[in-house]
Order: C-alpha cells, then sequence, then structure tokens
C-alpha cells in the first residue's frame, strides 16, 4: 500500500508528539443499478434489469451530485482532518466517486489505491434477483437464510458477511502498518462500511445486526474514526453514520445495493 505522500512518520514530520491519523469508511454514490432495484422491487418483478454486471454498474446523476457535495465538505475540513489518501473499490460506482473525491481535494487520480478486498459482497446465484425472485425461484435458500442469518449465510457461488469480514481484516492491517499517521478515505459499499465497524469496534454479531436494523447506510455517508498510532494502534469510533451537511441540500438516499440478494 502507499503511504499519504510518502511513508509512515512522514505525515507528521517535523513534530514531536505522537501521530495521528483519521480514518473516513464512506459509502459509495447512489447508483444505476440502485434505481433499477427500486423499480424492480415496485414492479413486483423477479430480477433487476440491468445491461451490465455489477462490477460496472456506474453512479445515477444523483449519485455524482452525492460525490460532488461529500467532496466540498471534505476538502472543506481543517487541515488536520483533510483527507491525504484514498483506497477504494474496483468497482465502477466506488471508483468514481473515489475520483470525484479525488478532484475536490486537488489529488492526482493515479493516487487512488485500488483494492480488490474492498468490493461489494459476492452474491453468486441469487445476483441481480429482488426479495421476490429469491421466495420465487430459490426458496429452499431462502429458507436456509432465514434460519442461519445473514451474518453467516453464504449463497452457492457467493459471500457471507464473514468472508467479506475475513478479506478486510488485512486491509486494516495494511492501514495499521502502512498509515496510522494519515487521513484515509475508503470507498466501498454498504456491507463493507458494516463489516469495517465490525472489525474496527470489536463487535459480535449482534452487535453488527443491531447497526444494520437501524437502516441502509447513506450514500456518500461515512463512518469516522481517530487513528492514535500507539503503538499499539488503534481506532476510536467519531461517527457511525454521519452525512454531510452539503449532502443533505442535495439529496440523501439509502437504498440497498445491486445485487439485491440477503445481505
Amino acid at each position: 500500500m502507499l503511504g499519504c505522500e510518502t511513508k509512515r512518520g512522514a505525515c507528521m514530520a517535523g513534530s514531536s508528539r505522537k501521530p495521528s491519523g483519521k480514518l473516513y469508511i464512506v459509502r459509495h454514490g447512489q447508483s444505476a443499478g440502485n434505481v433499477a432495484r427500486d423499480v424492480a422491487e415496485a414492479n413486483g418483478d423477479e430480477l433487476i434489469d440491468l445491461n451490465h454486471r455489477d462490477a460496472d454498474t456506474p453512479l445515477s446523476d444523483l449519485g455524482w451530485a452525492q460525490a460532488r457535495a461529500l467532496g466540498d465538505w471534505l476538502a472543506g475540513l481543517p487541515e488536520d482532518a483533510r483527507p491525504d489518501a484514498i483506497l477504494a473499490s474496483p468497482f465502477v460506482r466506488a471508483h468514481q466517486t473515489a475520483e470525484v473525491l479525488a478532484e475536490a481535494l486537488g489529488f492526482d487520480p493515479k493516487r487512488i489505491e485500488v483494492d480488490e478486498r474492498l468490493r461489494e459482497k459476492e452474491f453468486g446465484v441469487l445476483d441481480r434477483y429482488t426479495r421476490h425472485g429469491i421466495q420465487s425461484k430459490f426458496p429452499d435458500l431462502a429458507a436456509q437464510r432465514g434460519m442461519v442469518g445473514k451474518f453467516y449465510f453464504r449463497p452457492p457461488g457467493g459471500e457471507s458477511w464473514c468472508d467479506v469480514i475475513l478479506r478486510l481484516r488485512s486491509v486494516v492491517d495494511g492501514i495499521r502498518l502502512t498509515k496510522p499517521d494519515c487521513r484515509v478515505v475508503v470507498v466501498g459499499h454498504q456491507v463493507i462500511v458494516n463489516c469495517f465497524r465490525y472489525l474496527l469496534e470489536g463487535m459480535r454479531e449482534e452487535d453488527i445486526l443491531a447497526v444494520d436494523r437501524e437502516g441502509d447506510f447513506p450514500n456518500c455517508g461515512y463512518a469516522e474514526y481517530d487513528i492514535d498510532a500507539g503503538p499499539p494502534v488503534q481506532f476510536a469510533l467519531r461517527h457511525g453514520r454521519f452525512v454531510a451537511p452539503t449532502l443533505e441540500s442535495i439529496e440523501v438516499t439509502s437504498e440497498s445495493d445491486v445485487p439485491t440478494g440477503p445481505r
């Protein structure tokens, strides 16, 4: 992983105090898939009408506006809180969001660190099915998911929340090792935000499911942590579900990501 500008310690060059940083876990702006999903659910369709794979789903017009609003907010933060590093999921909607943030912060887009471990949860055979479609086409899987619960349920060819958490553990370790004194933005997806919270706050299954029941995470909202560079490196929650005032002036959305299978 690249450092903010340089390697560990350089962010605090010339300072005698202990290095410290920030971590912002951002959900991408509203996507065209979010819009298509709402239409399919409202019509009672079994499948979401998309002409491309989930990884290629772009931002909607509103999603672009949300990303710009968040970028304006982050760029206006005090210097000791303003991001100096961006990590992003390779999925188009997340990377487009990251590019808008980079522009607002005055970054070269080449500084965005694309990391496949930040990709959306994989839904396997349930990809693109609505809730109605899953009940209709895969009643046995729907029953199994009801018994096992969303935290442990893994659809054929897909992932459970635990699988996502496993790949994110190494992302957190990388931040601890190379960016504890930097101000890092991670742009990912709804499940990614929740799974980061699970890891960084030392949660158990019941804790993160309680957070999930609060509602879908806002598009271009973020969870914010202070990083104490230690040793040991520690993360302290400041905001679990923050929506920037600049975003509220556009429109706040929180639709589930596509595919719509059990998250």
